[in-house]
């Protein structure tokens, strides 16, 4: 890297650290720093939710799968996700929203307990929790082999760098930092994306590339099925992804929440949908074309690394790499976050009591602790792995095959067809689609990643199904929290409920549903 690149990076790493400098002028509760109050436009949340599905993971995995196998990485992740939130728009993202304008719940996870028991929203809570931890560690493993590969920085230095950072500036901002961030990820990746797009172009064929390229490139290239992916895989990405994106991974159901009312919430899902579905056909070009321009890598990871030297002159390389930064940075930021929400408003109030007494200053510093506590544990995982190989078993074998059975109660249960499945279907469907990836993880060889993905998600999402037909559990408190979600309260209903948790903060978001329902 070149003194300019150096030069971009370390004014990148000022503006984040100043980024979370004054979103701590707007973060007075706790309401402020996990769910922003409400007070988030809807195309700032589209753009950030659209942009916490990104980490430096798309540009060394997903790089290599593009590099090694062509364009059917485009069908098999991106597309998939856009089709999925498009889906979820007009299902889940407005009803996400009015949990907090009814109930003035900061945690997706809180209306668990009246929705199913306690119980079950604690056992959600913790198993989602865990696989975050891992999921993060990945993420921190592939900015560390981005740093390493374009100057050289050992891992542990850059695993250490990027963690501090977003440390500092998510503990002091909350969501308000971390959407602004994403923002400022948005506009990074645009310059730097399209740069290395024309940079490619001028390189081969100009504009033309488009199209005369795959007559150049390796076999297969150009097909929407090839190599690993087939299209049962696509199908079962689908799937999950539709669960996943539209709140299963819980820091994505923030940014509904965020939003100033259930309508917005719909508008920042659609947005986010024709995002995921035009972009990254954009950055996946260069990374498809990338065997025409450096030709014979033996390790496909290293394949965005190798084209960035070979087309981008200095500076750009250094915002690009700043991009990087930001896209990990970013999402880490969403996910501790939310993580942070899910401890402070359901789990540690069940834990330790002495938490249900805290002020209102006292949970948001022990919101903060939380958070650096949090990024502090997925650190040292992602230092203690072994790098070869580690975030592709991540990505596909863990998260992508566990997310189903663990956000399928969480989703539905929002919904009215699933009024009656109780809390026996949800922790069936829980436990058994855990316990369908569990074999086939460690008690099966050479399964194939469609099995792997897919069967676990269609096991829970029967067991779900099937049991609450054959044993309906409905009672009057679920059904009053799920109609409730069917629209947006009135201004006369906001000023009550504001007026209410101003007055007599709740000690959990739990605590907050169920005084609400209390009421009608």
């Amino acid at each position: 890297m070149a003194t300019l690149d150096w030069i971009v990076l370390g004014a990148y790493f000022l503006v984040m650290l100043g980024i979370g400098l004054w979103s701590r002028k707007r973060v007075h509760t706790i309401a402020d720093f996990f769910t922003a109050s409400g007070r988030i436009p809807w195309w700032l949340s589209g753009i950030s939710h659209h942009m916490s599905g990104y980490s430096a993971i798309m540009f060394v995995t997903f790089a290599a799968v593009a590099y090694d196998h062509g364009v059917t990485v485009y069908f098999w992740w991106p597309l998939t996700i856009g089709v999925g939130i498009g889906v979820g728009a007009f299902l889940f993202a407005a009803r996400w929203n009015r949990l907090r304008a009814r109930h003035g719940v900061n945690s997706p996870l809180a209306y668990l307990a009246v929705r199913y028991d306690l119980p079950t929203q604690q056992v959600l809570a913790y198993s989602g929790a865990a696989l975050k931890v891992v999921d993060i560690a990945a993420k921190w493993v592939a900015i560390a082999l981005l740093l390493q590969g374009f100057a050289d920085i050992p891992l542990v230095w850059g695993i250490t760098l990027t963690g501090v950072c977003t440390m500092f500036y998510m503990a002091f901002g909350g969501l308000w930092a971390d959407v602004l961030t994403d923002f400022g990820q948005f506009v990074i990746q645009a310059v730097a994306g399209l740069a290395m797009l024309f940079a490619l172009f001028a390189h081969l064929d100009g504009v033309a590339t488009l199209w005369t390229m795959w007559g150049d490139l390796p076999e297969g290239h150009g097909d929407p099925v090839n190599g690993p992916v087939t299209t049962g895989l696509i199908m079962a990405f689908l799937l999950v992804k539709t669960f996943e994106y539209n709140g299963g991974m819980w820091n994505l159901a923030q940014r509904y929440m965020a939003a100033p009312s259930g309508s917005r919430a719909k508008r920042s899902a659609l947005l986010s949908s024709f995002l995921w579905i035009v972009w990254p056909f954009v950055l996946f070009v260069p990374m498809i074309a990338a065997p025409l321009v450096v030709p014979g890598i033996e390790n496909g990871e290293e394949s965005y690394i190798m084209l960035a030297r070979e087309l981008l002159p200095a500076g750009i390389i250094g915002l690009l790499l700043a991009g990087f930064f930001s896209h990990t940075m970013a999402m880490v930021a969403s996910d501790s976050n939310v993580i942070t929400a899910v401890i402070t408003r359901d789990l540690a109030p069940v834990l330790v009591p002495r938490v249900r007494r805290l002020t209102q200053s006292g949970q948001l510093l022990f919101a903060r602790v939380t958070t650096v506590a949090f990024v502090t544990v997925s650190m040292v995982l992602a230092l203690l792995t072994d790098p070869d190989g580690f975030i592709m078993t991540v990505v596909v074998s863990i998260v992508a095959a566990t997310m189903g059975p663990i956000s399928i109660p969480l989703m539905l249960g929002l919904l009215p067809w699933f009024r009656r499945h109780g809390p026996l279907a949800a922790l069936v469907s829980w436990a058994g689609g855990l316990a369908v990836w569990a074999y086939l993880y460690w008690g099966v060889d050479d399964v194939s990643q469609t099995a792997n993905v897919g069967l676990p998600v269609l096991t829970s999402l029967v067991l779900y199904l099937a049991v609450g037909f054959l044993r309906p559990e409905r009672s009057t408190a679920r059904d009053i929290l799920v109609d409730s979600l069917g629209s947006d309260p009135s201004e006369a209903e906001r000023a009550a409920l504001e007026k209410r948790l101003h007055d007599a903060p709740p000690a959990s978001d739990g605590t907050a549903v169920a005084e609400t329902i209390a009421t009608r």
